[in-house]
């Protein structure tokens, strides 16, 4: 599989359309870095992102991609599968988009530690295993424990399943989550901006995680 027949999310173009610029929403606590009351960018912004097993891998790459600040990637054994397999592309292309880049196995990563401080941590796509092991506390892997960190220390964490349809344990996992402050955020792109490509549904869902972490952009057309 060539890149060169892949959406623009994996070939490299953009709109240009976020700005590192952070609305006072979604992140931002007791940090030194990160934001400052005013919503406004005081210091490093270190994100998470974490990519599991399911399809849908394209849209953690155009995540990486328009994020911007300090990024951290971990990726599942089966996620860098399926990112061949899908995306063709290898963990050496993915980890040019990151700035650091750890693997799943490794609990010895500076993430699997409270000490270890970020803003954020957004799982995308997240599968329903992985969605199950952080709703019943199974930290077992390095995504997994990282968002048991996230939930601990009470910092924002984003779930993106794309699974369908879903059963009843599945749709608990998440609503004790979701009651927890998890923000369950299914990768379910809109038709009402009448997307034009592949590109623009996977922008529409990767602008929606945007605007949960604060982050101001114009990955997609909004209500008016």
């Amino acid at each position: 599989m060539c890149c060169a027949r892949l959406p623009a999310a994996l070939a490299g173009a953009s709109k240009d359309p976020v700005r590192p610029v952070l609305s006072s929403r979604g992140l931002g606590k007791e940090r030194g870095t990160g934001l400052n009351t005013t919503g406004r960018i005081s210091g490093t912004v270190r994100t998470i992102i974490g990519i599991s097993g399911s399809s849908g891998v394209i849209y953690g790459v155009r995540l990486l991609k328009a994020l911007p600040h300090d990024k951290v990637l971990i990726v599942s054994s089966t996620a860098s599968k399926i990112l061949e397999l899908e995306a063709g592309i290898d963990m050496s292309m993915m980890s040019v988009l990151a700035d650091e880049t750890y693997d799943d196995s490794n609990l010895f990563s500076p993430t699997a530690s409270g000490s270890n401080v970020f803003d954020a941590m957004v799982v995308c796509p997240c599968s329903e295993s992985t969605l199950a092991k952080i709703a019943n506390g199974i930290a077992d892997t390095l995504i997994t424990r990282t968002a048991a960190v996230a939930l601990k220390e009470g910092r924002k964490l984003i779930l993106v399943p794309r699974e369908t349809p879903l059963s009843a344990i599945m749709l608990e996992n998440e609503l004790k989550l979701a009651r927890l402050g998890v923000t369950i955020l299914p990768a379910s792109p809109a038709f009402y901006p009448r997307p034009e490509s592949v590109d623009d549904m996977i922008d529409f869902v990767v602008g929606k995680v945007l605007d949960q972490l604060g982050v101001e952009n114009n990955l997609y057309k909004r209500w008016e």
